[in-house]
Order: C-alpha cells, then sequence, then structure tokens
C-alpha cells in the first residue's frame, strides 16, 4: 500500500508541474502576444503622428505668406525690340516678323528660325510651338529643342493650332469657302491628313479652333446667320477610329442661339470649354464630348486664361473693392473661386493651386482658396514669368536678362 501511495503521490506531483508548466508557458506566450500588440499600437501611433505632422507643415507651406523676393541668378541677353515672348515648356520662345528663337533657363540658345512675316500668329501646346503668317503659306512647327517640320498651306491661313504632338490644324481662305485642313506637322509637308471645308449657307464660317493634346480631337466654333438669326455652334471632330465612320469625321456639336463664341479651347485630352458673351461652356469626353455644363455670364469677359485644370476669366469689377475681378472654374464647369485684384495685369498664370498675376513691374500671387502668398515688384521691366518645380522659384524675363526669382 506505501508503494501505491507514494506513486500516487508522485503522479499527482509530476502532473502538477505539467500544469505549472502549461500555466508559465501560456503566461509566457500571453506576454508575447502583449508586447506584439504594443509594438503595433506604438507604430501605428508614430505613423498617425508622422501624417499629422506632414499635413501640418504642408497645410503651413501652403498658406505661407513671402514677404520679399531676391535674385538668385541672372543672366544675360537680347531681346529685340519687337519680338514676342512666350513660355515654351520652361525655355523662353521669341518671335518677331524676321524670326524665331528658343532660350533656356540659363541664357543659352537651344535653336534659331529665320522667316519673313507681316503678321505673325502662334499657337502653343506644351513643350510645341507653330508659328505662322496670316494670309501666308507656311507653318512653321518646333519644340523647345528644335524644329520638327514645316507645313505649306497653298492656300492663305487665316487661324491654326497646334497639339502637343506636332498635329497642325490651319484654317484657310479659298475664295467662298473656308477649308479647315489638319496636317502633320512633324515633318515638311503639303498634304494633309484631313480635309474640311466650311460654307456661310452650311457650316457657318470657322471663328475658333483648337486640337486636344494628342491631336484626337478637334474642336470648332462656328458663327452662322439664318433667316437674320445669329446662331454659333461648337463642333467636335474625332480623327481616331470613331471618328473613321462619321461623316467628316464629326461626333458630337451644340447650338447656341443669338450668342457668338469667338473662344474655344481644350483644356486636356478630354476637357474642353467654349467662351461666348453671354455664357461660358464646358464639355467632356475622349471620343464624342458632351456639353455638362453652361454657366450664364452678366457681365462682359475681359480676358481668358486656363491650364489642364482651372479656367479663369477677367471682368472689370462693378463692386468697386477693386479694379478686377478673376473667376475660377474647374474642369467640370463648377465656379470654385473669385479672386479681386487691381493690377493692370499683362498675364495671367495657373499653376499647380497658384494664381500669378503681373504686369512689367507688379506681381501679385495667392491660391485657389484666395491666400495671399506675395504681393512685389520686379527690379527690371518683366515681360514674361514661368512658374518651377518649386512653388517659390520663378524664371523671369526682361529686356536684357534671365532672372530665377526666389521668395522669402
Amino acid at each position: 500500500m506505501a508503494n501505491v501511495r507514494d506513486y500516487l503521490k508522485e503522479r499527482e506531483k509530476r502532473q502538477s508541474a505539467k500544469l505549472q508548466g502549461a500555466t508559465r508557458s501560456i503566461d509566457y506566450k500571453e506576454k508575447i502576444r502583449s508586447h506584439k500588440l504594443t509594438i503595433f499600437y506604438r507604430i501605428v501611433l508614430s505613423i498617425l503622428l508622422a501624417a499629422v505632422l506632414i499635413i501640418f507643415l504642408l497645410v503651413q507651406w501652403k498658406n505661407k505668406v513671402f514677404t520679399d523676393s531676391t535674385v538668385a541668378a541672372s543672366y544675360p541677353i537680347t531681346v529685340v525690340q519687337g519680338a514676342t515672348v512666350e513660355n515654351l515648356g520652361g525655355n523662353i520662345l521669341l518671335y518677331s516678323k524676321d524670326g524665331a528663337s528658343c532660350i533656356d533657363p540659363m541664357g543659352n540658345t537651344v535653336w534659331n528660325r529665320t522667316y519673313e512675316m507681316q503678321t505673325p500668329l502662334f499657337s502653343i501646346c506644351g513643350q510645341v510651338a507653330a508659328i505662322g503668317d496670316y494670309n501666308g503659306r507656311s507653318i512653321y512647327v518646333m519644340d523647345k529643342n528644335g524644329e520638327k517640320g514645316t507645313v505649306n498651306t497653298n492656300l492663305p491661313i487665316r487661324d491654326f493650332c497646334v497639339s502637343a504632338n506636332c498635329v497642325v490644324a490651319a484654317v484657310l481662305d479659298d475664295a467662298n469657302i473656308t477649308r479647315i485642313y489638319v496636317y502633320n506637322g512633324n515633318e515638311n509637308t503639303e498634304t494633309p491628313i484631313i480635309y474640311g471645308k466650311a460654307t456661310m449657307d452650311k457650316s457657318g464660317y470657322p471663328v475658333s479652333v483648337s486640337l486636344s493634346p494628342n491631336g484626337h480631337l478637334m474642336a470648332v466654333s462656328y458663327l452662322y446667320v439664318d433667316s437674320g438669326k445669329m446662331k454659333s455652334s461648337v463642333a467636335f471632330y474625332n480623327f481616331g477610329e470613331v471618328g473613321k465612320n462619321e461623316t467628316d469625321n464629326y461626333v458630337s456639336g451644340y447650338d447656341y442661339l443669338d450668342t457668338v463664341i469667338p473662344y474655344v479651347q481644350f483644356m486636356d485630352n478630354d476637357s474642353a470649354f467654349a467662351v461666348s458673351d453671354d455664357r461660358i461652356v464646358f464639355f467632356q469626353g475622349t471620343e464624342k464630348p458632351l456639353n455638362i455644363a453652361s454657366n450664364l455670364l452678366e457681365e462682359e469677359v475681359q480676358s481668358i486664361y486656363y491650364n489642364e485644370n482651372y479656367v479663369g476669366l477677367v471682368f472689370i469689377n462693378q463692386s468697386g473693392e477693386s479694379a478686377y475681378r478673376l473667376d475660377v472654374y474647374n474642369a467640370s464647369g463648377s465656379r470654385i473661386h473669385s479672386q479681386f485684384f487691381d493690377i493692370e495685369y499683362t498675364d495671367i498664370v495657373f499653376h499647380k493651386d497658384q494664381i500669378i498675376i503681373y504686369n512689367d513691374l507688379e506681381c501679385q500671387i495667392c491660391n485657389i482658396k484666395g491666400v495671399d502668398k506675395f504681393a512685389g515688384s520686379f527690379e527690371k521691366s518683366t515681360s514674361l514669368v514661368i512658374p518651377t518645380s518649386s512653388v517659390y522659384k520663378f524664371v523671369t524675363v526682361t529686356s536684357d536678362s534671365i532672372e530665377t526669382i526666389e521668395l522669402k
């Protein structure tokens, strides 16, 4: 019996030891799990705090007000009298009756093109420019790096536009018919890739033409008089597979009675807008653009500015608080901001969420939410302001220099 009791006691001890070991194992695993959760929660909290800090700093930076500016770099150039200066993809395009040239932001000449014109016309889309003479017969196509091709029209030029891939749409005069020909500006050519014509008794007279940046779509504003009543039409043409199945590549169009639409423009490959004397109209679509919004205007539009995200219309401010009012619309046709200003502006530039308003001596910068970021004067008479990738650096062009301006 004693042996049995000893055996039972020994077995009980072993079972108790096993239970204690299991309990210690469970406690150990629970501690590991709790430790891992603590580390996880600390990491999540750190990420959240970092995100909040970054958002706070970004908001502070976006709303930062600059009070001064300095010239960080200056490079001498010569701008001939009568030359027009334009932004060509971050480089500087100078053109006149005698020729055109392109200069980089450090004053180095990239290319030169000589010609003789009486009334130079130009069109720019991103890094591509086209220059031709009103009533002339040649259109020179170049990008920021060099010449791409020359379009010879054989008919007098009335208007033209260029896309970012060097497609050129030209409005040409041919007696009682106005022709709209589309060319490949990447080569020297006389042969259109698309033919079209307009007559007053059918489609009307084309008063404005625009190509999408990829050259896939063309918008034309026509003016038409029917039985003494004025009508404007905005027509869209598709040069892709969808348009090939339609007569004259025509895919959509909209009529507007008793109004003139002298301005139609693509913002990007699927957004366009048109401005008349009484409304601004927005269109969207990559194949058959639709009229998505229309806003009536009660005042006369003084100027029109745009980029891929925004359209700005300048009006004389009737309230008397300031000289001008800039109404800003997004690509969906909603008016998102009104900016009041007094500068006798020569240009307005949209860049990211910034609005840059300037003339030859003054500059005012605000953001799309109406925060005034900077107001100051240029040290030299300035003809062009080019934004850079940095929100506080700008390239300016004067009569004898290219300068990099830093806001402080």
